[in-house]
């Protein structure tokens, strides 16, 4: 329809190299970046999420940064209404929008519209969930919710363990499956965009490489400081979404509850690695789950997508 106006989505796991592509097609035309990441929202939490500095931000500026403290909760509802209104915004003003990140959940959001009466994420439940996964395992937990909702769980596997907490997480709080709610719920679709959707999917030895690496240059740079300073400045918790974000939760309780040593720091370290892969693992996940229902470009190299991305807009 030609009044529709582009979008562009560029996505991929952490570390896949996303924003350094985001930034190069940036500087080719009448673009504008808007970061699609849940963590990159918080002020001061800057190494941790791999955030551009300063200098990256003046140079390539990433709308959605910077936009909350880490107190504060960011849902995929509020990325809608600020990412809607941003968008229209960029195109009144000639500019076609690139929306960069690895946070699946808004992309779908976006792409998808929202059931408008589902109820919002109650961390409280969601730790009660998890507590019971912890303690009885997640099998037991997948074969609460085959019970309480045996659609979902026909279309979960065990593995998806987030989808299976907000699943709970919505029945503890309306008492009806979330399977239901989204059936009844009139979705709000962005009819008046034209996604361009494209997805960075490296080889997963070759990104868990470079998620070695990117932790190993964190600690290096002071990751653990950073967290120290947060720690003083606000009253975090482990539950608060900003704090659950990757390697922050696994810092938090090594300074909170460890004496230490290097023995205990090399856990920790090795506890942030394992949840930054398990993470990618999910993201993979979510792009494999987006690419059944909408058209995507995908590429499995860096060079690849710069050739390809330069021809179409450059």
């Amino acid at each position: 329809m030609s009044n529709q106006l582009p979008v562009i989505n560029l996505m991929g796991p952490t570390a896949s190299g996303k924003t350094a592509l985001a930034c190069e097609l940036y500087e080719q035309g009448d673009f504008e970046l808007i970061s699609v990441d849940s963590a990159l929202v918080y002020q001061d939490m800057d190494i941790g999420t791999a955030k551009p500095t300063k200098d990256e931000l003046a140079q390539f500026p990433h709308h959605l940064i910077d936009i909350i403290s880490p107190l504060e909760v960011y849902s995929a509802a509020s990325f809608v209404e600020d990412a809607s209104a941003l968008i229209d915004d960029m195109h009144t003003r000639g500019k076609t929008p690139i929306l960069v990140g690895g946070t699946m959940l808004y992309f779908k959001a976006l792409l998808e519209g929202l059931s408008s009466n589902l109820p919002s994420a109650d961390y409280a439940v969601r730790a009660e969930i998890e507590a019971m996964g912890e303690r009885d395992g997640w099998d037991a937990v997948y074969a609460h919710l085959c019970q309480v909702d045996p659609l979902a769980g026909q279309r979960f596997k065990v593995s998806d363990k987030q989808r299976i907490i907000r699943a709970l997480e919505v029945f503890k709080l309306t008492g009806k499956p979330i399977t239901q709610l989204q059936a009844e719920q009139p979705k709000n679709l962005p009819y008046r965009y034209t996604f361009h959707n494209y997805a960075l999917l490296p080889d997963r030895i070759e990104l868990h490489k470079r998620i070695e690496k990117r932790l190993e240059i964190m600690w290096d740079i002071g990751f653990l400081n950073e967290v120290e300073e947060l720690m003083k400045k606000y009253d975090l918790n482990e539950d608060l979404p900003s704090m659950r974000s990757v390697g922050y939760r696994q810092a938090m309780e090594f300074l909170k509850n460890s004496d230490k040593s290097i023995v205990n720091r090399k856990e920790m370290e090795d506890r942030a690695l394992f949840a930054t892969r398990q993470l990618a693992k999910r993201q993979y996940t979510w792009l494999r789950s987006l690419q059944e229902t909408h058209k995507f470009t995908t590429y499995l190299t860096i060079k690849q997508a710069q050739e390809d991305l330069r021809n179409c807009y450059g």
